[in-house]
């Protein structure tokens, strides 16, 4: 180990370890590697400059040691996705899901008109983590996700998870990059154990792992499950959120779940997903019969029970349930009607 790297890694005082670090990443940058004591022979990491510094060899932001020490996101067993509705109904939804021991609310984020709808939910509620499904960064700026944050920690404190995704850009990492870099120096700061990412890929599953509490992760497999198990480590959370259909007949369980697949399998993110599990351009394009039962739970509440319990054995930490039905889309008393139906059999 070179006297650079021996001083960041071994000395106690945080701002000299960060001073020398800073240099080693100068030269890095510069492709010195021998300057920062990595490379043949040498005996410091990319990992001791790390943990050394709270910065990447990129000068990004990751965890410090202390935040390491963090207990893991905690969310529960089994959560349930609330609909949003112009008259206020899903905040009775809310607080009937909590009551029934659903362990995490989320919101769908595609009808998160306004992050105003997030604060509602956790005021419908008592003590439950509100979680939305996401807050696209392509559409709110971190300075408004920030500002909710700090709202939210004043009056309901631990209870709002920054659930977050996107961008649907071409080249998506640099952006998301610099958003996560925006809530890390904001006024307070959003710190990255009250976030989580939406993640499909292998990169976006390092970043979760790296910048924030955990991913979530929107129709894989339980065998995909696995693999983002192994990317993400032991410490950060994993969240599968889980579309079902409660209904037995498999023409009419398969037509409602490929009613949210019609338009999932041509946003380009998903589809390189589902070809990353194996499905081919056909299934995809047709939607086929065996893609539709690999993605999306639907049966009985005994069927669906057990297939969450495949997910939960395949790694994931929390299962955000989707209860669909095309029929009956606004049906307050429906939805209510399902989720007491699952809470039978699911173990929350």
């Amino acid at each position: 180990m070179n006297q650079l790297c021996a001083l960041a890694v071994l000395r106690p005082s945080a701002s000299r370890r960060r001073r020398v670090v800073q240099a080693a990443i100068r030269a890095l940058r510069a492709g010195d590697w021998q300057a920062a004591g990595i490379g043949r022979g040498g005996m410091c990491s990319r990992l001791d400059l790390k943990r050394a510094s709270g910065f990447n060899v990129m000068g990004r932001r990751t965890s410090t040691a202390d935040e390491d020490a963090m207990s893991k996101l905690d969310l529960g067993s089994i959560g349930m996705t609330v609909q949003v509705l112009a008259d206020g109904r899903h905040l009775d939804e809310a607080a009937a899901l909590e009551r029934l021991g659903y362990t995490a609310i989320w919101l769908r984020g595609g009808q998160i008109d306004d992050l105003s709808r997030i604060a509602e939910v956790v005021d419908a509620t008592t003590a439950v983590p509100v979680v939305p499904g996401i807050i696209p960064v392509g559409v709110y700026p971190p300075g408004e996700v920030t500002r909710l944050h700090a709202e939210l920690q004043a009056r309901a404190p631990g209870r709002f998870i920054a659930g977050l995704g996107g961008p649907q850009v071409p080249r998506p990492l640099r952006p998301l990059h610099d958003y996560l870099d925006q809530l890390d120096q904001g006024n307070p700061p959003v710190p990255a154990s009250r976030r989580i990412l939406a993640a499909l890929g292998p990169r976006k599953l390092e970043i979760a792992r790296e910048r924030a509490a955990g991913a979530v992760l929107l129709l894989v497999t339980p065998d995909y499950t696995r693999t983002a198990r192994r990317i993400l480590g032991p410490e950060a959370a994993l969240v599968v959120s889980q579309m079902v259909v409660l209904q037995t007949d498999p023409v009419r369980a398969r037509e409602t779940a490929r009613g949210p697949l019609r338009f999932l399998s041509s946003v380009p993110g998903y589809r390189s997903s589902f070809t990353r599990m194996g499905f081919t351009g056909s299934d995809i394009d047709t939607l086929s019969d065996e893609l539709v039962d690999r993605l999306v739970a639907w049966g009985s509440p005994a069927t669906i029970t057990a297939r969450v319990n495949e997910y939960r054995q395949a790694g994931a930490d929390h299962v955000a349930l989707t209860v669909l039905d095309n029929d009956n889309d606004n049906d307050h008393d429906l939805a209510i009607d399902s989720a007491r139906q699952l809470a039978r059999r699911l173990p929350i």
